[in-house]
């Protein structure tokens, strides 16, 4: 019997091997993130969520996320995962949402349908990446604190002359 044939086995059972170990897992890396979202914004302070409806998983609500810019009422990534108890995805929500939206985070268990419903936030760009699995996951995540947006219309200017106006009565 001739060489050939099981140097060609070889050679065929090398390149398998080769290409089993280039499948990585599905699931974006924070360097795919960059790579699809570029930094630039059309307004100050502009950002961008991963966005879908009722996707089946992570990877698909991810993978065909539109890449547009969330619109300038909103502040935060909201998440919604609802899984089964064995912790298999039954549905993935993800949107730019404002601050209302995000006041109730955390998990709440569907006994009857034998489902748990997990809800995160975060402020950033493309913050909602992961899921929220657990208590511990679904939480409200910002950079700012919240009471930073309600005291714009506070300036030193105006706390000076009420402060004026308080010691010259």
């Amino acid at each position: 019997m001739e060489s050939w044939p099981l140097l060609a086995w070889v050679l065929l059972l090398s390149m398998i091997v080769d290409c089993l170990k280039r499948v990585e897992a599905r699931d974006f890396t924070v360097k795919d993130i960059v790579y699809l979202h570029p930094s630039t914004t059309p307004y100050p302070g502009g950002f961008k969520c991963f966005t879908c409806e009722q996707a089946v998983d992570n990877y698909e609500c991810n993978q065909w996320a539109p890449d547009i810019y969330c619109p300038r009422a909103t502040r935060y990534c909201y998440t919604q995962h609802t899984l089964e108890a064995n912790g298999k995805s039954v549905s993935v929500t993800k949107r730019c949402v404002p601050l209302e939206d995000c006041l109730a985070t955390g998990c709440i268990d569907l006994q009857h349908k034998g489902l748990k419903v997990c809800t995160s936030c975060c402020e950033g760009n493309i913050c909602n990446l992961p899921l929220p699995r657990n208590s511990s996951d679904a939480i409200f995540a910002t950079i700012t604190p919240i009471s930073h947006t309600q005291r714009h219309w506070q300036s030193p200017s105006i706390t000076a002359l009420c402060l004026l106006l308080a010691f010259a009565t």
